[in-house]
């Protein structure tokens, strides 16, 4: 259902990659709720990917890019502005990457220039894009800008890797940014951090299945799924949260408040049904 929150604004979507993207489904309902956008990706994932066929859809200006390249990222709110007709209302950061992830380097055996890279692509990125509209003065006056992040920003979580280290600089980034962009622009800055989801990038970390069942049994509305994050991120962009800035919102079916649920207790304790003796007693030796 639409309730035309974003009837005559204009945005652009960084990430979408094809229909399990968190970014694909944003794009969808920014649409629906009555904005015109353009979509960002790189050019490799603009050729691996479909979002050419998303740009059709919704008849949106695809605008490749390296959203770790300072031109680019020009260019990006250039013709975004050239093709929407004017600077944008809100602007969605959904990218992320670690090659250390990628190549199973371990936390403890970090490859440290794919480190740098995980940090750039991930979060530095967010920095560049910013900046970079801050200084071409991109963004209308009570405009808003999210990233995507996950709670291992703040608890370990066992094979997100230096992911982590990325998501916790994003959010700073958030911060320290939205201070600045608010203070002068009214330009709100905020981070959603979503369930676990099943995505292309999500589906690289060791035991991601294993994480998403886990943080099921424990939330007690369940993990969030894109097409959900998809409609908290409309009401972020709408002018609904003009004084909402700077925040890291959790978006995880109340899983970042619990410490043990009754599913996920079931479920660790049939683990040990095994070493049980006729008396139900544990076996330990």
């Amino acid at each position: 259902m639409a309730y035309n929150l974003l009837k005559g604004k204009r945005g652009i979507v960084f990430g979408a990659l094809n229909d399990m993207s968190i970014a694909w489904k944003v794009a969808e309902r920014v649409v629906e709720e009555g904005a015109v956008i353009t979509l960002s990706n790189t050019p490799l994932a603009v050729r691996m990917g479909t979002t050419n066929e998303l740009a059709e859809k919704l008849n949106a200006k695809l605008i490749p890019a390296d959203a770790t390249n300072v031109a680019d990222l020009e260019e990006v709110f250039k013709q975004s502005m050239e093709a929407l007709g004017g600077k944008v209302d809100f602007v969605l950061h959904s990218i992320g990457m670690s090659p250390n992830v990628r190549k199973k380097r371990t936390y403890d055996d970090l490859d440290y220039d794919l480190l740098n890279t995980t940090l750039d692509i991930s979060a530095v990125s967010f920095h560049k894009m910013l900046q970079v509209a801050k200084k071409l003065d991109a963004i209308n006056e009570w405009g808003s800008v999210v990233a995507l992040t996950y709670m291992a920003a703040q608890r370990t979580m066992f094979g997100y890797n230096d992911m982590a280290d990325a998501k916790a600089m994003l959010e700073s980034i958030a911060r320290s940014f939205g201070y600045i962009y608010g203070r002068e622009h009214n330009v709100r800055v905020n981070t959603i951090s979503q369930s676990p989801t099943i995505t292309t990038a999500g589906s690289g970390v060791k035991g991601f299945d294993s994480l998403v069942d886990f943080s099921e049994r424990m939330s007690p509305l369940g993990n969030a799924t894109a097409a959900e994050c998809a409609d908290y991120c409309v009401t972020m962009f709408s002018d609904l949260t003009r004084k909402v800035t700077m925040q890291n919102l959790f978006h995880d079916g109340g899983f970042s408040s619990m410490g043990m649920s009754f599913r996920a207790m079931e479920q660790y304790n049939k683990s040990f049904e095994e070493f049980k003796d006729e008396q139900g007693n544990i076996i330990y030796g």
